[in-house]
């Protein structure tokens, strides 16, 4: 069965406010946690930024089984990858077993902050990788050091703190030379909703990575971030997602975009119809349970869940008895 997880909307929810809800999702069958690592929300009306790495200390430290880790952290900007690295290994020393390192090639809204130049889309992703090459050399513990990359240096260093089990790699990607990339690489893949022949593409480029490096795809977890819109009536459904959440109806690369103001102003375009096929949005829980079955059906083991209202304590125990409970 795969896990139905809850993504903690750091950008939407004071982190307090927040972890309650973690707390209630995970006493009402929600198995994991992916929360967002961000430096500023999507548009002002979200409203937070609270700094994920303090957040997950205290979700691990209030929760007793889930699972979770950052949905997701670039190693290229805001952080050396030695100070991810760092806080992954704390993590995992903390809840063994528990914690997953999520990471991708970054956004300008979170990451522009340090200012400099914004590079292009496949620079972002070398440097991601450089980045993880050297993550990869702290976490096994022996001395490293890394002064010959294109990206970053590093003296000669270790780290002294270390996990009981190894901290996991996931890569997210919605792209196919990615996806095999990470499945071969690393150790598991996220990536977010999409249409079913696009995702099932992904899939299989990341089982071909993993294949090139004889590994078994499907002993590797694969994560889907999912983002809805439910409430007790379509309008209500439909005004959460148009106010809270306009950038889910924006069918267009996001990551060169600096600011929320910007944001805000090419939500004003957005139009219900600009959802379709990018975001269910629905009063019937049958339609979502429908929904994410699909997902599950295909092969993703975890499917982190992000109702866009806010309603959340609602819609944790809606979806705890209407929902998770009758997944197949």
């Amino acid at each position: 069965m795969a896990i139905i997880g809850y993504a903690a909307a750091l950008e939407q929810f004071h982190p307090t406010e927040l972890l309650e809800y973690s707390i209630m999702a995970e006493k009402y069958g929600f198995g994991g946690v992916m929360a967002a690592d961000h430096f500023q929300p999507w548009v002002p009306q979200q409203g937070h930024n609270a700094f994920v790495w303090s957040w997950m200390s205290s979700l691990g430290s209030t929760t007793q089984k889930m699972t979770f880790g950052p949905g997701v952290t670039c190693p290229s900007f805001r952080y050396h990858p030695s100070v991810v690295a760092q806080a992954s290994a704390t993590l995992g020393a903390l809840f063994p077993g528990r914690f997953w390192l999520g990471l991708g090639s970054g956004e300008a809204l979170n990451e522009h902050v340090v200012g400099g130049v914004w590079p292009e889309p496949h620079v972002r992703l070398k440097m991601m990788q450089e980045a993880i090459d050297i993550i990869k050399k702290l976490l096994s513990g022996e001395v490293a050091r890394h002064d010959n990359g294109t990206y970053f240096t590093m003296e000669r260093v270790r780290l002294w703190t270390l996990p009981e089990q190894p901290v996991p790699i996931y890569v997210a990607t919605a792209g196919p030379v990615t996806a095999k990339w990470t499945g071969q690489y690393c150790e598991g893949i996220i990536t977010p909703g999409a249409n079913l022949d696009k995702l099932r593409m992904l899939l299989g480029k990341f089982e071909e990575g993993a294949k090139a490096a004889g590994k078994d795809a499907t002993k590797m977890p694969k994560l889907l971030q999912l983002h809805l819109s439910w409430a007790d009536t379509y309008a209500e459904a439909l005004e959460s997602a148009l106010t809270e959440w306009p950038n889910g109806g924006m069918n267009f690369p996001k990551q060169d975009i600096r600011s929320p103001e910007d944001f805000a102003a090419m939500a004003k375009l957005v139009r219900a119809e600009n959802f379709e096929g990018r975001m269910l949005i629905s009063e019937h829980l049958d339609e979502h349970r429908e929904y994410i079955q699909r997902f599950v059906d295909l092969g993703f083991d975890e499917i982190h869940v992000h109702n866009v209202g806010r309603n959340q304590e609602q819609f944790i125990k809606a979806f705890s008895e209407q929902v998770i409970a009758k997944l197949k």
